[in-house]
Parts: structure tokens; sequence; C-alpha cells
């Protein structure tokens, strides 16, 4: 255990690290840097950038980056060396001013900006993020940034996750006031990330052309074993894996990163890791630490660390749990509910502003979760489906109906927990179930938003859930602001919540078909694929959300759903012509050649035992032959698909045909192409099966 406590964030520009090597005055200016958004001096960032530099050197960094997160769902770098010539020829020193800590200049015009960069316009700026620590990786220290344009646009995810955080911090303080709270300071949106990812061997990946390309199977039958039995989740774990699990804790611990549970999830060769809470931007940093650490890792086993969100049709796909709160900096769980949540005014009245962001936002929640690869994800095995609904339980729905009702609410005993074993221990039920299949739970003291996929950044998530509360919390706040009789009013003010947006409550089975029917019925968005949802993105009210408390300007915004549009469209482009180049250049070629062999063999088996001896070969023959030649005109189909998508087409466009022609195209190609693999001599077949794959680790 000491061992462990001195690894944890031994990497990490921490408190103590600082406390321990700057100045007195100089930690405490930082500290007021972070916490009240006070600029530092010019000198104190000397100072703080020479610490900085003369630990990073101790362990081992011979480069400085401005380590951002530009609108590509992944990070970025740039490396510079800590030398400055010293004037002697031959010489140099290792220097880092304050200057470089705060402030770097990477090219702006080539990530996605939304039309915000040209070619020729390539200045953008990196700014120091104070409130998240430095960290040396891969003999790097990495500052976290924001990144803008040189018109001073956010293009990142930083960004307006740091807006949207000072956002629901006015917000919630204004609140916590009337409540008569004047000790708490600062409220922070906390998060948890749950990872899910698929381990498959590093041979086997290379073999497949469309995960090489693309991240998922594009072709492929299911094996005779999936995950049926149940047998792989939370089962015993494998060596090969187990060894992967424990160099990825040891890295991200070092990192700083609380990675505490780890274990097999309900698909073969899939696998979850759960961090610890963190505030909303840091664990955001984190969870992108995590990602690239799995790949990097994974490699040295000789696997790959899959993160698409559908990698294998028939199976699981992996999404990545939000689990967000809201504590305050007096150490208060806004959002848990204690031992009699019917008599805590305060907490019913946060949960109320959950509610009504949720319901009244709901179109822009599924838009945080939009992506090509979501879209295969939500409504499948153990995704909730893309209509958004709150689950909150037995005892809180019980709770709201009695506020609405205006009746007194008849409190429910703790109920022990039996399984009639006597020498178990005992202990309470918990007061509510847990509902797997609902978009957005609650789950104790937090809400559970499991739509977001695994490749994504929990950031896109976590502005609109800020964004959408700071928002309702502002109404709350403007209305019990003016009252007479707080108390009164208060009450109505839940009571009406709790009134008009109880649609938005469903405690049922999300997969049920009937569920789909039900949430038409109450007015619930069903948004099924990315280019139905994003326009809404420009709705008057989601403009008039996120630019009245200045998470976006108008102009940002729409740059992001130009690149989230054209993300969509790319990504589902290459799909295309990857599936294509498989089809053309491997599989057809390889039909070819069994059927020749097939062929040959019939006419060897006849000369020799006559016709009735050649009935399989016969008759696969023709099978094999009529799939090819289905599989050829869907090959045309698919081709004329990909023509029409024009690099002058608008976005819009462009992505509309991706989702009603490329994919149904691409999915009419696959069924017969997964066809013809099951009844091809696996010597042809060119690529290694779902079984192969998914079993491989193992």
């Amino acid at each position: 255990m000491n061992s462990l406590a001195e690894t944890f964030g031994s990497y990490v520009f921490s408190d103590d690290v600082m406390k321990e090597r700057l100045p007195r005055e100089i930690f405490e200016a930082l500290l007021s840097a972070r916490e009240f958004g006070k600029r530092l001096r010019r000198e104190e960032a000397d100072v703080v950038a020479g610490a900085m530099k003369d630990w990073a050197l101790e362990k081992g960094a011979t480069h400085f980056t401005h380590w951002f997160q530009p609108m590509t769902g992944i990070t970025a770098e740039k490396h510079e060396a800590f030398l400055t010539p010293s004037g002697t020829p031959g010489k140099a020193l290792p220097e880092f001013s304050g200057k470089e800590l705060i402030q770097g200049e990477p090219d702006a015009s080539s990530f996605p900006s939304g039309g915000l960069r040209a070619t020729f316009e390539a200045r953008g700026y990196t700014a120091w993020d104070p409130t998240s620590y430095a960290f040396v990786k891969d003999q790097v220290l990495c500052i976290p940034t924001a990144f803008c344009s040189y018109g001073g646009e956010a293009i990142d995810k930083k960004t307006p996750l740091l807006r949207s955080m000072d956002a629901l911090n006015k917000q919630a303080l204004r609140v916590l006031r009337l409540f008569g709270d004047e000790e708490t300071t600062a409220v922070r949106p906390m998060v948890g990330a749950e990872q899910e990812y698929f381990l498959v061997d590093r041979d086997m990946f290379r073999r497949r052309r469309d995960l090489v390309y693309t991240g998922r199977t594009l072709i492929g039958t299911r094996p005779p074993k999936g995950q049926e039995l149940d047998d792989h989740y939370f089962g015993a774990i494998k060596p090969r894996v187990a060894a992967f699990m424990a160099e990825l804790d040891d890295e991200l611990w070092k990192l700083g990163v609380p990675a505490k549970t780890e274990h097999n999830e309900a698909a073969p060769a899939q696998h979850e890791l759960a961090s610890v809470y963190n505030t909303a931007n840091v664990a955001a940093d984190q969870n992108q630490l995590v990602m690239e650490r799995m790949k990097r890792i994974a490699d040295r086993h000789g696997m790959v660390c899959l993160l698409h969100e559908k990698p294998f049709a028939g199976v699981n796909g992996s999404g990545k749990h939000d689990n967000w709160s809201l504590a305050t900096n007096t150490g208060k769980n806004l959002l848990n509910p204690g031992e009699t949540p019917a008599e805590d005014a305060q907490f019913l009245l946060f949960l109320a502003a959950v509610i009504e962001a949720v319901d009244e936002y709901q179109d822009l929640l599924r838009i945080s979760v939009a992506s090509a690869g979501n879209d295969h994800r939500l409504g499948g095995n153990e995704a909730p489906p893309a209509i958004l609904s709150i689950f909150l339980g037995q005892e809180l729905t019980e709770i709201l109906n009695s506020i609405e009702m205006d009746i007194p609410y008849e409190s429910r005993e703790k109920v022990p927990f039996k399984v009639g074993v006597h020498v178990l221990p005992r202990f309470n039920k918990d007061s509510t179930d847990r509902n797997r299949t609902t978009p957005f739970a609650f789950t104790g003291n937090k809400f559970e938003f499991r739509m977001v996929g695994s490749s994504a950044s929990v950031s896109e998530a976590n502005i609109v859930l800020n964004t959408a509360v700071a928002e309702i919390l502002c109404r709350f706040a403007d209305e019990l602001e003016g009252a007479s009789d707080f108390d009164t009013a208060l009450h109505g003010l839940i009571r009406r919540v709790v009134r008009e947006h109880r649609r938005i409550i469903f405690n049922g089975n999300g997969y049920d078909e009937a569920w789909v029917r039900e949430a038409a019925q109450r007015g619930l968005s069903n948004y099924r694929t990315t280019p139905e949802c994003l326009p809404h993105l420009l709705d008057e009210k989601n403009l008039k959300l996120f630019t009245s408390l200045r998470v976006f300007n108008e102009v940002e915004l729409r740059a992001r759903y130009e690149i989230m549009m054209e993300s969509y469209a790319k990504e589902v482009k290459i799909e295309a012509i990857t599936l294509l180049d498989m089809i053309r250049k491997d599989v057809l070629p390889a039909e070819s050649r069994f059927c020749q062999a097939l062929a040959n063999a019939a006419l060897s088996k006849r000369q020799l035992l006559g016709e009735s001896a050649v009935r399989y070969e016969t008759d696969l023959l023709q099978k094999l032959t009529e799939l090819t030649e289905r599989c050829w005109a869907e090959v045309e189909t698919l081709s004329e698909a990909v023509d029409s998508c024009k690099n002058d087409l608008s976005a819009e466009v462009f992505a509309d045909i991706c989702a009603k022609k490329l994919l149904p195209s691409m999915q009419a190609l696959r069924l017969c192409c997964d066809e013809m693999e099951n009844y091809t001599d696996k010597k042809y077949w060119p690529y290694p099966s779902y079984g192969e794959i998914l079993f491989s680790v193992y």
C-alpha cells in the first residue's frame, strides 16, 4: 500500500509538489488563479515555469507540450525541447519561461474549425488551464490547455466545458444563497467515466482492413458462441488481459488518474475500466489519457484496443457511462438525497432542475452523443435507446407524486436484504433498483448518462448538462429571489416542474417496443441517426441557451454543427469505400477461386463416380454463384451511391446521402457477404472470422 501511495500522482505537478517547490506567495497566487480566475503576473508565471521545468527534468522529460483537445475527438501535441542556446558555441541550457507556460501557438487551420479558419489563416493559440495539473508522460511535460482561433473563437472541447462550469457555478451559488448557505464559494460538476473497450489480437487486427481503416468490422458472420451464456461478464480475467490491466493501472496511477474498477464486460473480448470522480474538466482530461494509454499499452502486449461503439455486429457495443453530480467546495453533494429526501427541499429543487433541463433540452443531450459509430450502438445490446428519459426509482417517484398531488408523503421503512442464509451479513436494500435500459438514471447520489459513446470525449455531454442545468437554476433563482414567501414559492415551483415535465420520467423497460409508442404519445423526441438530430443544434431555443450563458457564441455553435455533420459524412464514406475495396479485391476473387475449385472437384468426381456423387459441389456452386452475382450487383449500387457524394455538396446533403443511401446499401452488401462466408471453405475466405477475432486473446 505504501508503494501504491507513493506511485499515485508521482508524474503529476500536483498541489503537494507545488507547495514544496514554489514560494508561498507564488503558490497562493496560483491557487487564486485556479479558484477565482485571477490572472498570474508575468513574473509569477516565470517562477511557476521554472519550478515546473526543474521537476519535469528530474522525471526524465526532455520536451514540453501544450496538450489540447481539438474537435478531432482526440488530443494534440507539439513538442518543444527544453533547450536555449547559451551563447557559447556548442552549448545549450534547459529553459522554460512563464510565457511558454501560459501561451502556445499551434497551427489552427489544419484542425476541424467549421470554416472559422482557412488554410492561409493558420494562427491559433493555446492557453494554460491551471485547474488541470501538468504531468509528464513519454518524457514530455504535458500542460493541459485550451485552444482557440486567432479571432478568439473556441475550436476545442475544453474551452466551452470550462465556460459551462462557470455558468453552472454562478447559478448554483444563487440558489444556495436562497437557502441561507453563505459558506459555499464554488459549486463544481463532478464526473466519473466508465470506459468500455475491446481487446483483440494485433495480428488478427492487421489482417482486417475494415478494422484498420474504420475501427469496426464491415462484414463478418456471428460465431457459434457469442455472449449467450453470459460467461464472460465479470468472469475471471485471463492472464494476457490481466497483464495489460496491471500495466495500464500502473501508468494511469503515475499520471494521477484514479483508475479503480476493472472487469470483463458482457461480450467476448470486451472489458471496462472506471475512474473515481473528479471535477468535470479534469475528468475529461483524464479520460483522454485513459483512452490514449489503453491503445499504447495494448500494443506492447501484442493486442489492439478497439474504442469504436460497435466494432462487431450481433454482440454488445461499447459505451462510456458519464456519472454526473454537483459538489460544493465545502464537501457537500447537492444530489445526495440523504436519509429523508422528502424533507430536503434543497435536494428536491436541484433534482427538479435536472428533470426540467433533461426534458427541455433532450434534443441537445441526444446531439451531445451523436456520431456515426454511436448510431450503430444506441438501442442495441446493453445500450439505451435514442429516446431520452429519466429513471428515478420508486421512492423518488412517489415523493414527486405526493408533491404534485399536494398530499403528505409516507416514508418507506428500510427493508433488510434477505437471502435465507444466516451466516451472510445483513444490510438494507437500496431505495431503488438499477435500470440498465434508461439513458439517464438517478443512481443514489448522482445521475448516470448512459448514451455517451466509448470513443467520445466526455466534454460534449457535460457541456450540455452543465449549461442546461445552469439555465434552469437561473430561472429558479429569478423566480424565488422575488418571492414574498420563499417556502410557498419553493413548493409551488417544484410542484409545477413535476406536473409540466413528468413525461420525461420513465422507470420501465427502455428496450420494449411499447415504450417507443408511449414516448411518441408523450411527445418525446426519438432521433435515430446523427443527421436527424444535428440540425436541432441550431434551433432558436438552443442558440439562446448557449449564447445567453456565454458557453458558445453563434459563430462557434454553427462551426460545431458543420464539424459534426462533416465528420459523420466522412466516416460513413470512408467505411463505404473500404467495404467496396474489400469486396472487389478480396472477397469476390476468393469466392471465384473457391467456385473454381468446386467446379473442378465436381468434374473429377462426375467422371469417376457419376452424377449422383456431385450433389454437394453442384448445389453449393449454384448457391455461391447466385450470391456472388447478387453481391456484384450490390457493389455497383453502393459504388453509384459513393460517386454521388461530391465534394461540392453541403454538409447536410452529404450526410443525408450517407444515412439514406450509403448505410442501407452497405448493410445489403454485408448480408450477402456474411451468407457467403457461412458456406465458404475457411482456406479461401480472406479474413479472420468473428470467432477467431473475439476469442484470439484467450
